[in-house]
């Protein structure tokens, strides 16, 4: 049984609950919470085993209270165990109860062992799923369990902070004298408990030699204690334009450096893990699950990347033909036991090219090997999503790494490809990949590669033309063109539905005020160039009566201000910088003329972080305006949020704004 020495002199245990656990609230420091915890308390040491080796142990206890059925989840388990060909990770002990006091009676129902199921996630994790039983507003559980690992890299990370207030959080850490592991700490709570001591410890290992007699080895010496506590520590909640909560959360992670045996009489070698980007490259490379088969002479693609290259004149050429045939033909798959988004392989690149489907890393590793085959330099490069969680900038920790892209060398410019995506065009990455430093793998000079969301810019041109029929109805065109992301995201929306029905959703959005006609989609099918959406229309139902009201935006403008909450607690992370420009060119409605006109602005973010211009005029027969929003940044800190918050309070006033038209006669 875990017993945990809790702040305030308090030993906590294993179903020990009193009715004074049930009055807990968490309305000091955080009023909204649906859940609190009350503990969790982490522990991992090394022990010997019977294979000559050691195992690392982790062992959890936590202790949570339900406020409402918003926190529901929160008793919904997912433990990830690792294994590879010749072993495997193990959990053990599982043991969970629920307690609810209901008229003064408390009672206690147990988890079911049988209730514990696995998922085989992909190729080298399975996950043991639960969620705990009869839980209710109210409800206090208990859970504690054990997980063995054979893999010294996989001594697990802790976090203490994430979507529920936690009133104490505990990982201690002892690590045995020939283990040597990095740890990067992140957040920004500030630990209650910080200690690091020396403490004896003694190893048993156990050597098995078949029919003869095992050798037992005793390792002792000086073990290293660390522990690290924080009470009271307030959960994250989410806000609009944020990567990932990942990013913020304070939690500890390690990185196994190396392994070496010291004592008074003998010194081992000494083996690295990892330790700088030149050896992980090299490790990655020589992976049969990453990049082996990339030096390979893959003779089985010859004859198709014959027939796919045809014409070339120039590895330019090739590279863009290869790319479009395997973003075209191929298929990126995500299904259950199969991840689409891993830095690793799960079926060799031949079977990949014959089934003309994979998950992200297949195909783009696949792309690598084809451009190799034609003379084409170029490498595989890992990165982190935005979804996935920023990767440390200072070390190598490949979990931190969820995504494969391809970069291709054309003299002195890199090209960076994404072939599993079947509408990026050539050297375009979707807006998620761009979320801090991404690498190179290359066996004799790996690159750090920064993937900058400043570095996007993502622009758009609204161009719209109002004139008068011969009826004197106003009538015109509106032509929207848009960047990568922009082309990208709508590619996607059409593609998932149809064009017929995105057509709909315009007119649905632009009221019935709006007549559309003559919908339709310039470049849908042509990833490489810009997408437009063109339409013709009539304004015939502004014309109601003495006095109209238009608005010169036609809906294209920020309607609502996307920075609502008064307060913020992270920076502001757009995907790109933004630059969308609006033209109106309207003929003045026959019979009417112009009775109130908004007036010309221009207002700078931060002196040259930003701009907003709204210029309109007015001539004898027609009104011309440009409206322009510009951000040169796509990344603001929190101190900056109340003036960005206040510029886009602007921006919205401005592109709501009204002409009003009284009739002459």
């Amino acid at each position: 049984m875990i017993q945990i020495l809790f702040p305030f002199s308090a030993l906590l245990q294993f179903g020990i609950i009193t009715r004074a656990d049930f009055n807990k609230t968490p309305e000091k420091f955080d009023s909204t919470a649906n859940a609190i915890i009350i503990s969790d308390i982490g522990n991992t040491s090394f022990e010997g085993n019977n294979h000559g080796d050691f195992t690392l142990v982790f062992k959890r206890y936590i202790r949570v209270k339900i406020i409402n059925k918003n926190g529901f989840n929160i008793g919904n388990y997912s433990i990830d165990l690792y294994h590879d060909q010749e072993d495997f990770e193990k959990l053990y002990s599982v043991k969970g109860s629920t307690f609810n006091l209901e008229k003064g009676v408390m009672t206690e129902t147990k988890l079911d062992e049988k209730s514990v199921f696995t998922e085989n996630y992909n190729k080298n994790l399975n996950r043991k799923k639960f969620s705990m039983p009869a839980i209710k507003e109210g409800s206090i559980y208990d859970l504690e369990y054990i997980v063995k690992s054979p893999f010294y890299f996989r001594l697990r990370s802790w976090e203490f902070q994430g979507d529920f207030p936690c009133l104490w959080s505990e990982y201690t850490v002892t690590i045995p004298p020939p283990f040597h592991y990095v740890m990067i700490a992140q957040g920004d709570q500030q630990f209650y408990l910080n200690t690091v001591k020396d403490i004896f410890g003694s190893y048993m290992i156990k050597f098995e030699n078949g029919i003869n007699r095992s050798e037992i080895v005793n390792v002792s010496g000086s073990s290293i204690e660390h522990r690290w506590a924080m009470k009271n520590v307030q959960a994250l909640h989410k806000e609009p334009f944020t990567t990932s909560f990942k990013n913020y959360y304070s939690k500890l992670s390690f990185q196994l450096n190396y392994f070496q045996v010291v004592t008074d009489y003998y010194t081992s070698e000494r083996q690295d893990y990892l330790s700088t980007w030149s050896s992980t490259s090299k490790y990655l490379l020589k992976d049969e699950d990453f990049g082996i088969a990339l030096d390979r002479v893959n003779l089985w693609m010859k004859d198709e990347l014959k027939e796919i290259t045809a014409g070339a004149s120039s590895n330019d050429e090739k590279a863009r033909m290869i790319y479009s045939h395997v973003r075209d033909n191929f298929k990126t798959i995500n299904k259950e036991g199969y991840s689409k988004n891993s830095i690793w392989t799960q079926n060799s690149l031949k079977d990949v090219f014959n089934k003309k489907e994979g998950n992200v890393a297949e195909i783009n590793l696949l792309l690598t090997a084809m451009l190799r085959h034609e003379n084409i330099h170029a490498d595989p490069l890992i990165l982190s999503t935005r979804d996935h969680g920023m990767a440390s900038s200072v070390y190598p920790f490949i979990d931190e790494y969820n995504y494969v892209i391809c970069v291709a060398y054309m003299g002195d410019k890199l090209v960076t490809l994404d072939a599993s995506e079947p509408y990026n065009g050539y050297g375009q990455l979707p807006v998620a990949c761009y979320n801090g430093w991404g690498h190179i793998m290359n066996q004799e000079k790996p690159l750090p590669l920064l993937f900058s969301a400043d570095s996007v810019n993502e622009t758009k041109v609204t161009s719209v033309f109002i004139t008068n029929d011969e009826k004197g109805i106003p009538s015109g065109s509106l032509k929207s063109t848009f960047g990568k992301s922009g082309s990208f995201d709508r590619r996607e929306e059409i593609k998932n539905s149809s064009e017929k029905s995105y057509g709909e959703k315009i007119r649905t959005l632009k009221g019935s005020n709006l007549v559309i006609e003559n919908f339709r989609i310039d470049s849908l099918n042509k990833s490489d160039y810009p997408l437009s959406i063109n339409y013709d229309f009539d304004l015939k139902k502004l014309l109601s009566g003495d006095v109209c009201y238009f608005d010169p935006m036609m809906d294209e403008g920020y309607q609502t201000n996307p920075f609502i909450s008064i307060e913020r607690h992270f920076p502001v992370e757009i995907p790109y910088k933004i630059d969308d420009t609006y033209l109106l060119n309207m003929e003045i409605p026959a019979g009417y003329q112009v009775d109130e006109l908004p007036k010309s602005a221009r207002v700078a973010f931060n002196e040259n972080e930003g701009l907003f211009e709204y210029l309109i005029q007015k001539s004898e027969n027609s009104i011309q305006m440009k409206v322009r929003l510009k951000l040169n940044k796509a990344i603001f800190p929190m101190d900056e949020y109340s003036t960005l918050r206040d510029f886009f309070a602007y921006v919205v006033k401005k592109e709501n704004e009204q002409i009003v038209f009284k009739k002459t006669h």
